[in-house]
């Protein structure tokens, strides 16, 4: 257990700290930061899904006034590139339909675009595959955050033949995009004697740092990543992608002069990552009261050509309930499609959606009511690894979430209740992410001009970084949050750990936390001018002590009318057990934003695959629907409070995550009780209804 804070500011609710920059237009994004006489680059985009590019006539673009380069295969610099999506211009193989074949530099951005639509390139086709078929499937080593592929204990065949209820079914999540509203974007200069200061949206300046100085084969102390406000990111913005590199690569070719690049959306549709399509075969097996014998999970995923990801969307089913016989796997097929990758909970969200569903469907079957049936299966431990939890309020979050909906007035008939032509149904689904806390974090504190500065190159992507680093360094100093000055999103800065996994602020908190007391034992409580010091994140549990994980229960009430199938969500409640809360405000915007994802999963996001072209078909938020201000109505996200100081000394558990992972599966179950009708396959659209 680590050495807990004395709250002060820690709980406090604060106004953001940054909110008035942003509100007034003078926070600068990566494509606001001022340089001197930059250029802008415009790609040209493969139109075939797989191929060869035959030949490149780039004479218009090359002739065109105000050009200053034009990129190809053919002459731009080599890299380094073990990763293929890094492997921008580097040979004429095309993997997927929108790959960069070709990109132009110009003085503005209207002819870099117009001079790069003149450029022609010829292809030689190959037929192409962009839909899984069993016989490409294949068991990668492992899964994302390096978990076990396949897991098996007990007898889930026998459990399942044995049983007095079972759930065979399975469970499909649509390809889904993160869609942040700032667009991925790169502002890269290169000088010889600098090497490159790159303005990018990113979640972790010292990871794209390393990632850069591997690619273009740089010491890293000659690359600088500068994002101190980002526009969002869900995972999209925790690596480097293609367009940063082809960026790079045109400002290293063009020493002294700025490039600037900014992803159209429909190029993030193809070039900045997706959560791929997901098929889960769900198997339940329960005793008459309800009591779960086995669990098993096996999973089906779409990958890329270029680059392999497995989403560890079977670890839920690892970890949520107690039964002696489980199993779970994933299988996947490389296909010729854009590269998948992180979005908001990987695993967590798909993984939720059909273990929660399937659990109703149980309970269903069984005649228990649903918020019963999970507290029944309650673990003792950690199904997955047989170690105690660092701390689990589950049931609490079911029972205070029940009493704040008014659950227990519900009528457990399906189709029970109607307001005019709406089917009313009510709904309910756990929530899981795990407690995170990453080393590779270094913290400065610094007292100076009379004031306390601290320093490290954590990201706030809108989360709130800005805000609790302060209030946590001011409680660990013991002084006001006003004689605190917090510098951070520069990799000139001490290290920092990305912006993901829900575990910046216990990462970052935690190194700020341990530089502050080093400072003040060393110091005391009156220091001099330019005294500091510089602390590492302590090592965290030891390994196999615990296992720990955030925790909550939602709510959702849905509407659908009887004639037409439209649905409608009036009211998502969540109660959640996320540890210590820094700051209120900003945690019930990560929460409420997590819902309203979930909420979006369930309803409305649908990638949808051209399989003659090769590519995404809606390509664009006009046609790819996320909720607007009328879907969101009565939504509510309360917590527990109860700290966890095993995890770190705030007591803290991770908030962004944790807000979506059960939502999709309340709003499906809670429209499985207004029709009586089983949805398994997201978004839940109006034909399923009338089939």
């Amino acid at each position: 257990m680590t050495e807990q804070l004395t709250p002060v500011e820690i709980g406090r609710d604060r106004a953001r700290f940054d909110g008035a920059l942003k509100a007034g237009g003078a926070a600068p994004f990566a494509y606001d930061h001022p340089v001197e006489d930059p250029l802008y680059l415009w790609t040209v985009d493969s139109t075939i899904a797989k191929g060869r590019v035959a030949a490149v006539d780039a004479s218009a673009a090359e002739a065109t006034e105000g050009v200053v380069l034009v990129l190809t295969h053919d002459n731009a610099a080599r890299v380094s590139h073990d990763d293929l999506e890094y492997a921008v211009l580097q040979d004429p193989v095309v993997r997927f339909r929108g790959q960069v074949v070709a990109a132009v530099v110009a003085t503005t951005p209207e002819v870099a675009r117009a001079a790069a639509e003149s450029v022609v390139v010829r292809y030689d086709q190959e037929p192409h595959s962009v839909t899984v078929r069993a016989e490409d499937l294949y068991s990668p080593e492992t899964v994302n955050a390096g978990f076990a592929t396949d897991t098996d204990s007990g007898d889930l065949d026998a459990a399942m033949a044995s049983a007095a209820v079972t759930v065979d079914e399975s469970y499909v999540t649509a390809r889904t995009h993160p869609s942040p509203m700032e667009p991925h974007t790169t502002v890269a200069t290169w000088t010889d004697a600098d090497g490159f200061v790159v303005f990018e949206s990113s979640q972790s300046a010292h990871g794209f740092r390393r990632v850069f100085s591997d690619v273009f084969e740089v010491p890293a102390e000659r690359v600088r990543v500068i994002a101190p406000f980002v526009g969002g990111g869900f995972g999209s913005k925790g690596m480097p992608h293609a367009g940063a590199i082809v960026a790079m690569m045109a400002a290293r070719a063009l020493p002294g002069r700025p490039v600037k690049f900014a992803h159209t959306r429909r190029q993030m549709f193809r070039l900045t990552g997706y959560r791929p399509r997901i098929e889960q075969r769900v198997r339940l097996a329960a005793d008459a009261d309800g009591t779960l014998l086995g669990v098993g999970v096996d999973v089906v995923q779409e990958s890329s050509v270029v680059k392999e990801y497995a989403e560890q969307t079977a670890m839920p089913a690892r970890t949520m309930y107690a039964a002696p016989n489980r199993r779970t796997s994933h299988r996947i097929a490389a296909l010729d499609v854009p590269v998948p990758s992180w979005m908001r909970a990987p695993g967590e969200t798909p993984g939720m959606f059909a273990l929660e569903s399937a659990i109703d469907e149980l309970a269903h079957g069984c005649g228990i009511d649903p918020v019963e049936l999970r507290a029944l299966n309650e673990p003792a431990v950690d199904p997955d690894t047989g170690l105690p939890h660092s701390s689990r309020h589950l049931v609490r979050c079911l029972r205070a979430g029940a009493d704040l909906f008014g659950w227990y007035h519900r009528d457990p008939r399906v189709r029970s209740r109607r307001q005019g032509p709406w089917l009313v149904g009510q709904g309910v689904a756990a929530s899981t992410y795990p407690a995170y806390r990453q080393p590779n974090n270094t913290a400065l504190v610094r007292f100076a001009h009379g004031r306390y500065q601290v320093e490290i190159a954590a990201a706030d992507i809108g989360t709130g970084a800005w805000t609790v680093l302060n209030q946590i360094a001011a409680d660990a100093l013991g002084v006001p949050v006003e004689e605190v000055d917090l510098a951070i999103g520069d990799s000139a800065l001490p290290v920092a750990s990305v912006a993901g996994g829900s575990s910046g602020t216990a990462s970052w908190g935690t190194a700020i936390v341990t530089a502050a007391r080093q400072f003040r034992e060393k110091f005391g409580a009156d220091p001099g001018e330019d005294d500091e010091v510089r602390a590492d994140i302590p090592a965290h549990t030891a390994p196999g002590e615990f296992a720990p994980h955030a925790h909550g229960a939602q709510f959702a009430e849905v509407h659908v009318h009887e004639d037409t199938g439209e649905i409608r969500v009036p009211r998502l409640y969540g109660v959640f057990d996320a540890g210590q809360v820094i700051n209120p405000r900003t945690a019930r915007s990560q929460l409420v934003g997590g819902m309203v994802m979930g909420m979006s999963m369930a309803l409305h996001e649908d990638s949808v695959m051209d399989t003659a072209l090769g590519h995404t078909a809606n390509p664009d938020l006009a046609d790819y629907h996320i909720p607007v201000n009328a879907d969101v109505c009565d939504l509510r996200a309360e917590w527990l409070g109860v700290p966890d100081y095993r995890l770190n000394p705030m007591g803290s558990k991770g908030i962004g995550e944790i807000g979506i992972t059960g939502t999709a599966a309340a709003i499906a179950n809670a429209a499985f009780h207004a029709t009586g009708v089983r949805v398994r396959e997201l978004p839940i659209t109006l034909d399923k209804f009338l089939r």
